[in-house]
């Protein structure tokens, strides 16, 4: 699954990384090689990022369902038992 980037965000991206370039490492780069970069990155690290992104939605929503078990736990009424 390869993830889209707006245009919009990957002009700010490429812009972004030539100014790292630029300021860091005190090399220009152009807006293609910064825009072929970004893409590398994104297919190199883009994984990495979204599973953990995953795991972090993943306990989020454990919680939020434990939540919901104890205000449904909490809505019992009590029933008397007869002899």
């Amino acid at each position: 699954m390869k993830v889209e980037i707006a245009k919009a965000a990957k002009a700010l991206l490429v812009e972004r990384i030539r100014s790292y370039f630029d300021d860091e490492l005190d090399q220009e780069i152009g807006a293609l090689p910064a825009e072929l970069l970004l893409d590398f990155m994104s297919e190199l690290i883009g994984p990495y990022h979204y599973n953990q992104g995953l795991r972090a939605a993943h306990q989020t929503f454990v919680a939020k369902m434990d939540d919901v078990a104890d205000a449904v736990y909490l809505l019992e009424k009590p029933v008397e038992e007869r002899r």
